[in-house]
């Protein structure tokens, strides 16, 4: 189909993942873990001593790759870059923010849910109801 981003399919697509040490533990005891020659790690772990730059210099590394599909990012280290999670809009690697172990996850912060309720709401008034 025409338009439709394309995830490469020469090799598999990777899930990255920036959150807690618990979160991507758990990720990682699930299989998703890699490292690339480089050695480039598909996962950021995020603690009390990194810095803001260093999740903002993980976010878009991990969205510029070819070979991500989706990035998987704690809520609550969304919030940290949140105008850089907020612009993003490509289709491709697909962004999903997760709750972790020590910080709830809040649906008002939620930058997909938000734009799922843009569409809704658009589509509502464009059709006469609402």
């Amino acid at each position: 189909m025409a338009g439709r981003a394309q995830i490469p399919t020469k090799s598999s697509a990777l899930i990255a993942m920036i959150a807690d040490e618990d979160t991507v533990t758990g990720f990682l005891m699930a299989g998703v873990g890699n490292v690339d020659l480089r050695r480039k790690t598909n996962y950021l772990i995020v603690d009390s001593k990194t810095t803001v730059k260093t999740i903002e210099d993980a976010f878009k590394d991990f969205t510029f790759k070819e070979d991500v599909a989706i990035v998987l990012i704690s809520q609550y280290v969304a919030n940290m870059i949140r105008f850089l999670v907020d612009s993003y809009n490509k289709p491709v690697p697909a962004i999903l923010e997760i709750p972790s172990k020590d910080h709830p996850y809040d649906p008002v912060h939620d930058s997909v849910l938000s734009r799922v309720r843009y569409l809704f709401s658009a589509e509502s008034v464009a059709s006469g109801r609402r």
